[in-house]
């Protein structure tokens, strides 16, 4: 099992940057996958990355490829999706998930375990 809580949100301005926090708690870090999803009220949950227990493999949304990075820090327990050149399209709350395997999966219903959130505002 593993919990996650994600950090980092806030109101930024258009062609701005933010960096996204994702502590996961547990004794077996590598086991992993971890996801950033991110989703609008009223609108279907969107894949925004994702990274391999190790952190040697890396997916990302079309939507966000070349504008976003996905890493992890093994010994903080960290994931983190730097976000840069943000847009009002961004503006969502963003969620990290947890499954267990190697691999990438871009659905939200592969992962078991979710954070709470943080929401990303982008001012135009």
């Amino acid at each position: 099992q593993v919990q996650l809580q994600e950090s980092g949100g806030g109101l930024v301005e258009t062609g701005g940057s933010l960096t996204l926090s994702c502590a996961v708690s547990g004794r077996t870090f590598n086991d992993w996958v971890i996801a950033w999803f991110r989703q609008v009220p009223g609108t279907e949950r969107e894949f925004v990355a994702t990274i391999t227990g190790d952190g040697l493999s890396t997916t990302y949304a079309d939507s966000v490829k070349g504008r976003v990075a996905i890493s992890r820090d093994k010994t903080e327990k960290m994931v983190y999706l730097r976000m840069n050149t943000l847009n009002p399209g961004d503006t969502a709350l963003y969620t990290c998930a947890a499954k267990r395997g190697y691999g990438h999966w871009s659905r939200g219903r592969d992962y078991d375990f979710w954070g709470q959130g943080t929401q990303v505002t982008v001012s135009s």
